[in-house]
């Protein structure tokens, strides 16, 4: 699959552009060697690609072969697409059965198809495929649906709502912004009337949903982008705080290859290990993130989160003494 995926990263890297490219070039951007290179470009000519090579220049596809702009034949998918395309066939297969069972079932079969045509899959080989969902809540698929078509249909929504928080159950009046998917449960994104900000809500803490008749107040991308991208985490809200995190040698090995943030930044120690540093609204969600790594991550700073592990790990010692 690797060598797969390398024959459509040349081919697409090459129908797009307007100047030869060298073959060094070619090499880091596939990440291959040498002879890995001559391999593809041997295999993507016996595809019939107009492949031409001009010595001290490099390689380029043939503008004016007449055969027309070149696609590989039959279905190519690069990696990223054949990871979304098992993912939804494994979305689909964790459906409740329902007034779409049906439709539900030609979808997985037309999927199904797609990866029967896809170059370098050995069919019966997906089976060895697993996707492991973790910690699922329960889930209402009706109330999913209600939300969903306030949703498309930009209405707002009369929500009975209770929250973990403070154990306390409200009624609110929002406008559904998004639909998320977050490690594995469901949440919405909405502007609340009665806080006049967006806010998050978990579809698992929401009793019912009903629509009250009221055009919903979209935000724009942008501004939403804003409120929900550049904290930590589910929650949402500029950042207000900055976590400096200094992880061990041996924790290194893992979080060094860990994304946690869009605008996180890291650098190595000279002592060999990792610090990490993640702007952070709520800190409810990092804690977690970070106890889980025990004595393998300390807290540089902010001195309060510092503070909130150390009254942690001051009642969990007292539990077993």
């Amino acid at each position: 699959m690797q060598y797969i995926d390398k024959i459509f990263k040349l081919h697409n890297l090459l129908k797009d552009r307007r100047t030869p490219i060298s073959g060094a070039d070619i090499d880091a951007k596939l990440n291959c060697t040498k002879a890995t290179r001559q391999r593809i470009i041997k295999d993507l000519r016996a595809l019939g690609a107009p492949l031409n090579n001009v010595r001290n220049e490099g390689y380029f596809y043939d503008r004016d072969d007449p055969r027309g702009p070149f696609e590989l034949p039959g279905l190519w998918l690069s990696a990223e697409e054949l990871q979304a395309l098992i993912a939804c066939q494994h979305l689909l297969g964790n459906l409740t059965p329902g007034l779409l069972k049906s439709e539900i079932g030609q979808l997985r079969e037309h999927l199904q198809k797609l990866l029967d045509r896809v170059h370098g899959v050995n069919l019966p080989q997906l089976v060895h495929i697993k996707i492991l969902s973790h910690a699922c809540r329960q889930r209402n698929d009706t109330l999913f649906l209600s939300i969903a078509e306030a949703l498309f249909n930009q209405q707002q929504l009369t929500i009975s709502y209770h929250a973990r928080s403070d154990d306390q159950t409200s009624q609110r009046d929002v406008s559904p912004q998004n639909l998320v998917l977050y490690r594995d449960n469901w949440y919405l994104d909405a502007y609340c009337h009665a806080r006049k900000q967006p806010r998050t809500f978990a579809l698992d803490r929401i009793n019912h949903a009903t629509t009250n008749g009221q055009p919903a107040i979209v935000i724009d991308p942008t501004t939403l982008h804003q409120h929900y991208g550049t904290s930590y985490g589910i929650f949402a809200g500029q950042a207000k705080h900055t976590a400096i995190l200094n992880f061990s040698n041996h924790a290194a090995r893992w979080v060094a290859d860990e994304h946690w943030h869009s605008q996180q930044q890291s650098q190595w120690l000279d002592d060999g290990r990792y610090q990490l540093t993640i702007p952070f609204n709520r800190h409810e969600e990092l804690l977690m993130d970070i106890l889980k790594w025990g004595a393998e991550v300390e807290i540089v700073e902010p001195e309060f989160l510092r503070t909130l592990v150390r009254q942690i790990a001051e009642k969990l010692l007292a539990k077993y003494l």
